[in-house]
């Protein structure tokens, strides 16, 4: 027997190596966008969106996306660029596009960085093998723990009643940033029906009875000093709850399905935001000694978030 011969051809095996990515997680508001700037700026990264609602052109504050400036010149895919009356974007399509992308941001040599609370969307792209007739997060089929890449999971976690308070004042901030104006120019323009995948953008169907009795330009439920009647000012004030109640049930529903990833063993390493939170609530809550306050709200961010991701994404990177 020529035992090297033997040798040679027990050891001429050849092991496809997987594409590293590092997969941000976490429910809606906890930070994620933040994390994968200041990740993407220190890692010569590109950014992949998966979030199912900011894939679509239009509703930029109503869906929350990063800005232009806030971006600070990282390049970012899939965020703002299906046109939302092509049709709903499905996890298959995703997982093409998604995939598509991850290989084009590894082919110019960055680091592809995946940020989204879809974690059905998130599930579909990094599967080895994907089904989409299975709903892996019912609890009646497996998640799959064979990956297509070298993942790296970041899982930014937010106290949940700390987060709420949260969600809730970041709607009042996007209502003063124009959302209302934006919302009442989109069904002005384009019926919310034809476009299944917007349409579902926390905001659209909880402002439509509002808009329905108050069309923009229309003077109804003003006074004659054209002040809000109390009718109208009832009506947008349930929008306005409404709208707070399910984006925290929109967290909750996130953090469940990241909970069934990771008892399905896929290796989340967690980041807990919550004191970080606490700290930009007190920050924006008193007038007095504001930039004291925000000063201590990012030391606290850098201690608890983005010095523990740093040091994960950097032994994840030096990982052979």
């Amino acid at each position: 027997m020529d035992t090297d011969s033997s040798t040679t051809t027990s050891t001429a095996v050849y092991h496809h190596k997987k594409d590293k990515v590092v997969v941000i997680m976490g429910a809606t508001g906890c930070g994620k966008t933040r994390v994968s700037i200041d990740l993407a700026t220190c890692f010569q990264s590109e950014i992949v969106n998966s979030d199912k609602i900011q894939v679509y052109k239009g509703l930029d504050i109503t869906t929350n996306k990063i800005t232009i400036q806030d971006r600070q010149g990282v390049p970012h895919h899939l965020l703002g660029e299906v046109d939302p009356d092509a049709g709903e974007l499905t996890p298959s399509e995703y997982r093409l596009s998604g995939g598509l992308a991850i290989s084009g941001i590894v082919s110019r040599q960055k680091l592809p960085i995946v940020v989204g609370g879809s974690n059905s969307l998130i599930h579909a792209l990094v599967a080895d093998r994907f089904n989409p007739a299975l709903n892996v997060f019912d609890g009646s089929n497996p998640v799959s723990t064979q990956l297509r890449y070298n993942c790296c999971f970041l899982w930014v976690d937010v106290s949940l009643p700390v987060l709420c308070d949260y969600l809730c004042k970041r709607v009042d901030e996007m209502l003063d940033s124009g959302m209302l104006d934006e919302l009442s120019e989109y069904y002005g323009s384009v019926d919310p029906a034809s476009q299944i995948g917007l349409r579902k953008a926390i905001g659209v169907p909880e402002f439509g009875r509002y808009l329905k009795e108050y069309p923009p330009g229309s003077g109804c439920g003003r006074g004659t000093g054209g002040e809000w009647d109390r009718g109208r000012r009832g009506v947008y004030e349930d929008s306005v709850r409404e709208i707070k109640e399910n984006t925290c049930q929109l967290a909750k529903r996130q953090i469940s399905k990241i909970l069934r990833l990771k008892g399905a063993g896929w290796d989340l390493k967690r980041v807990d935001a919550t004191e970080s939170f606490r700290e930009v609530m007190m920050a924006t809550s008193d007038d007095h000694n504001k930039k004291r306050k925000k000063k201590r709200w990012m030391e606290v961010w850098g201690r608890d978030v983005l010095e523990p991701s740093m040091k994960i994404v950097k032994r994840f990177l030096e990982e052979e």
